[in-house]
């Protein structure tokens, strides 16, 4: 399966989390977005994003100042 690609690098605080959301409405039901992003604070706002809407973070990495998300839609 292809994963929706979401790039929100150069962006802080809120807007990965609300360019993820509204990215996430044309994911279908069970598939993947993957995001990229440069906010450090972004760990913390996907995970909790994750746990309020229903999504599940499949995975959550860090490559240098690049930090990488998978977010399996509900």
């Amino acid at each position: 399966m292809t994963a929706h690609v979401l790039n929100a690098e150069g962006l802080n605080c809120p807007l990965p989390i609300i360019k993820a959301k509204k990215a996430l409405k044309s994911v279908p039901q069970g598939e993947i977005l993957a995001i990229s992003t440069t906010d450090p604070g972004s760990v913390a706002d996907f995970a909790a994003f994750c746990n309020q809407t229903g999504n599940e973070l499949l995975s959550s990495s860090s490559e240098g100042a690049i930090y990488k998300f998978e977010i399996k839609r509900s």
